[in-house]
């Protein structure tokens, strides 16, 4: 299986650059896993495919405004630093741009030294360990200081941090957002559990995959990064009670997908765990709990857009995305949503 084969051609202007104002006013195409048979709504109209019994899996993590822009102490050079993991007492795995400039021993002054970064250590593929100083909460300086670290094709500026951000976002620590939630309003949430559809949290800090593109031909050669995730008692109930009952587990976004696959056991039980994951799912994989999958539009040949072709098969998913572009859907983060069913 090569990565050539989930190449699609898109044109650069259905790239979304900004959120719509209306979150649940994307369009939402619905593609059927079996017969490869589509069809077009709003993403308001989703409740019309809920049913009662279902049980909704979403990624209540929250994203962390984790860009920042600082000086090298002593020349003035310009560094750019992505906060991808927190390790332990202040210190965070990072991306940094340029990285030729961010040697061991490097110090990085942000907002006049409100926050100094020292870089302790060169860890995997580059990236810089660094420790960091400041006076008072580390989350109150970051919010004043950083910016959401929007993904390399969004070239526009965010006028609202919250428009990366599900409503439903609880628990900080990401450094992209599970962008398949952006659709869901407070009052959809509302309208999906009057339905009698269960909601189970589960929290995934999605990390650096999300930023590498897959850089080898052969896809069984790609190595995923690890993301912490939890799953509490609660989720874990709900998701067997809609399993034990030949109920559907729909899982939102792949994030949601990949944490309940990773913990998993193999009778498709699932326990309140937490932990890292690495799991790649592509054509062939079998999924234990997932029955259904509310996502976004995924870039070429990306591991997401293998994820959705195991799910519906890789000619389904080529010839939707097709459609998508015929009918100029937006793609990727801030873009519309699919539903697999």
């Amino acid at each position: 299986m090569k990565t050539s084969d989930f190449y699609y051609d898109l044109p650069q202007e259905l790239i979304a650059q900004d959120p719509l104002e209306d979150r649940a006013g994307s369009r939402l195409l619905v593609l059927d896993k079996k017969t490869g048979k589509t069809e077009h709504h709003a993403f308001r109209d989703i409740t019309e495919y809920l049913e009662p019994g279902d049980c909704l899996v979403i990624n209540d993590t929250k994203v962390i405004p984790a860009r920042l822009i600082g000086s090298k102490e002593g020349t003035g050079a310009k560094i750019e630093v992505l906060l991808l993991k927190r390790k332990e007492n202040d210190v965070w795995e990072t991306l940094v741009k340029p990285g030729k400039k961010a040697k061991p021993g490097t110090r990085i002054s942000f907002g006049d030294g409100l926050l100094v970064g020292e870089v302790m250590d060169v860890a995997e593929e580059g990236n810089r360990l660094i420790h960091f100083e400041y006076e008072g909460i580390f989350e109150e300086i970051l919010d004043q200081l950083g910016q959401m670290p929007l993904p390399p094709y969004i070239t526009h500026q965010l006028k609202d941090k919250d428009r990366y951000n599900t409503v439903y976002a609880s628990h900080a620590g990401s450094a992209a957002a599970p962008t398949a939630g952006l659709h869901f309003t407070p009052e959809l949430m509302e309208k999906i559990q009057e339905k009698g559809i269960e909601i189970a949290r589960v929290t995934l800090h999605v990390g650096l995959g999300t930023f590498r593109p897959v850089k080898v031909e052969d896809v069984k050669a790609h190595h995923m990064h690890s993301e912490f995730y939890i799953i509490d008692a609660e989720a874990a109930e709900k998701i067997n009670f809609a399993k034990k009952n030949h109920k559907r587990v729909i899982c939102v976004g792949t994030t949601s997908c990949r944490t309940i696959e990773s913990a998993a056991d193999e009778n498709g039980g699932l326990k309140a765990s937490s932990g890292w994951t690495e799991i790649f799912i592509y054509p062939g994989y079998e999924f234990k709990i997932l029955d259904c999958l509310i996502t976004n539009f995924h870039l070429p040949e990306s591991t997401l857009i293998m994820l959705v072709s195991a799910l519906a098969g890789k000619e389904h998913v080529l010839n939707a995305y097709e459609e998508a572009v015929k009918e100029k859907y937006r793609f990727f983060s801030f873009g519309d949503a699919m539903l697999i069913l």
